[in-house]
């Protein structure tokens, strides 16, 4: 056998076997067909490699992945099914070759990638056949070549386009796991009560389902909610949702934090009182219980009142009725009252520090609503939620999120749930630079290494000065190389040193730039669909 062709074959089989190790075991194929793509290039010397998809409206056809082409041109491949050569293939489930791409009319040349009047090209296109159905194509292009080395491309594209078939299916049956969770939430928004809407609820979880569907049975009526649950769980929002879709929704919400109400300013507060009743009382004023007649009054931390507060509260909600301070005039008022507290008031009513006849005044109907640790399912569409709401506040553009990131948020155990995601998410999206990246140095240090309690990992890092620095340093190239997909250049410049000296140090951490050759693992596409489906 020829030298050449030993040598084609060689690296047609280490092609093969590196395309199949950067495809094993993906969820998702985004993260690694641009290496697959690159390393195609790379053994057959192709000037560009394209991977397009057929979407599920079954006739646009848009570029997946893509090497030697720059985000521009990407943007401008898109075709009609039949349409072109991609499209023709797509139809037609059969593999085209165009020696020439000048001489033949089906070659677009929509990416206005190449410049035929200077460069002569072949054109190679495969299929990409899933279960007897096409699903995209495969394409690559070189120089012109004879008709010899043509066949022995399309040969080849043929064998990697069944590798990559493999990884297309598990990305499919994500993408059908996912619309399936979106369209059971859209189920429980339509449900009950003549069209419950829970809309600000950002939620996908299967925990949050039953919350929703006893959200859902209890608005409609006139029952008082105890909501329970961890600080920052969403309690306020979830007896806002309660109130909206009530027959009280047009009439008034008021809130009242019964943990910062001193004792001496309960009844005021809550009753009013009139002109003159104490130094200072100018004039008459409402008390929250007037100000919701007709409406709902939410009682936020109730297991922080004092006695004296609980044993005034339960005569107003066994009797719907009251005085003003200073006053003498009974006052009625028709509120139904949504309650809320993060304390274990079973545990109090045992240790009498919480009255037994409030807490069964208010605990008629009890919702739980779980931490966040427990629907980690939500943590991306919240995040995507507050990446956006926070953009908006700040002035900024946020278009991915990097591998690392994406990975700290979902382990992390967020005691302070929502309240604390939204906290985090703002600060990584202010500290964020001009490229719109939210990288994992953009999340608080206690966030750094979730292996130890975030005091410890903060103050005693372990290891000497030396050790401390490296382990810093190693970290903000990895972080870099991740931000900038592997690119040496856009890294160096990123950290603020040469490329001479960025090379250096990856040799001193023994780090290769093809590891971060992949692209962002939260896409925006997908964070935009998730946005609307959920927000």
């Amino acid at each position: 056998m020829p030298e050449p062709q030993i040598r084609y074959e060689t690296n047609e089989l280490r092609l093969l076997f590196e395309v199949s190790q950067a495809l094993e075991g993906v969820t998702d194929i985004s993260d690694h067909l641009e290496t697959a793509l690159e390393l195609m290039a790379r053994y057959t010397g192709m000037m560009r490699g394209t991977l397009t998809l057929l979407e599920p409206n079954g006739t646009d056809i848009v570029v997946e992945a893509a090497y030697g082409l720059n985000p521009e041109e990407q943007k401008r491949a898109k075709y009609k099914l039949g349409e072109g050569v991609t499209g023709r293939v797509i139809e037609t489930g059969r593999p085209m070759v165009v020696p020439r791409a000048s001489l033949e009319p089906l070659f677009l040349n929509r990416t206005g990638a190449r410049d035929l009047s200077k460069e002569e090209i072949s054109f190679i296109c495969v299929p990409i056949i899933l279960k007897n159905r096409v699903v995209g194509a495969l394409s690559a292009d070189r120089l012109f070549a004879d008709s010899v080395r043509t066949e022995e491309d399309e040969r080849l594209l043929q064998v990697l386009a069944s590798l990559i078939a493999r990884a297309v299916q598990v990305r499919l049956d994500f993408h059908a796991m996912h619309s399936a969770v979106v369209e059971e939430n859209r189920r429980l928004q339509r449900m009950a009560r003549g069209g419950f809407h829970s809309d600000s609820l950002v939620s996908i979880s299967a925990p949050m389902r039953s919350v929703i569907e006893e959200l859902a049975h209890v608005s409609g009526s006139n029952a008082t909610v105890l909501l329970r649950g961890e600080s920052g769980t969403g309690k306020e929002l979830a007896a806002s949702i309660i109130h909206n879709n009530s027959p009280r929704a047009g009439r008034p919400f008021i809130k009242v934090n019964c943990a910062a109400l001193p004792e001496t300013l309960v009844e005021s507060e809550l009753f009013g009182y009139e002109r003159g009743a104490f130094t200072g009382a100018v004039s008459s004023r409402k008390g929250r219980f007037e100000m919701a007649h007709g409406g709902t009054l939410f009682l936020d931390e109730v297991g922080d009142m004092t006695p004296m507060t609980q044993a005034k509260l339960l005569r107003v909600i066994q009797e719907r009725e009251f005085e003003r301070v200073g006053g003498n005039d009974t006052i009625r008022a028709d509120v139904r009252i949504v309650a809320a507290t993060n304390r274990n008031l079973e545990e109090m009513v045992a240790s009498g520090s919480f009255r037994r006849d409030l807490y069964y005044r208010l605990s008629v109907f009890p919702v739980l609503i779980p931490p966040l640790r427990e629907r980690r399912d939500d943590i991306m569409p919240l995040v995507t939620h507050f990446v956006e709401k926070a953009g908006a506040t700040n002035g900024r553009k946020i278009s991915r999120i990097t591998t690392k990131a994406v990975d700290m948020l979902r382990r992390y155990d967020w005691p302070g749930n929502i309240r604390e995601l939204e906290n985090v998410i703002e600060r990584a999206v202010i500290l964020s630079g001009v490229d719109g990246v939210i990288d994992s140095h953009h999340l608080p240090a206690w966030m750094q290494d979730q292996d130890q309690p975030p005091a410890e990992s903060a103050a005693n890092p372990g290891g000497n000065l030396d050790e401390a620095v490296s382990a810093l340093e190693k970290r903000m190239i990895v972080d870099a190389l991740e931000n900038c997909s592997g690119n040496m250049a856009k890294a160096a410049a990123q950290l603020g040193v040469t490329e001479r000296v960025m090379g250096l140090r990856m040799r001193k951490y023994g780090l290769e730039y093809k590891a971060f050759r992949k692209v962002d693992a939260l896409r925006k596409g997908w964070n935009n669909a998730v946005a609307q489906d959920v927000a």
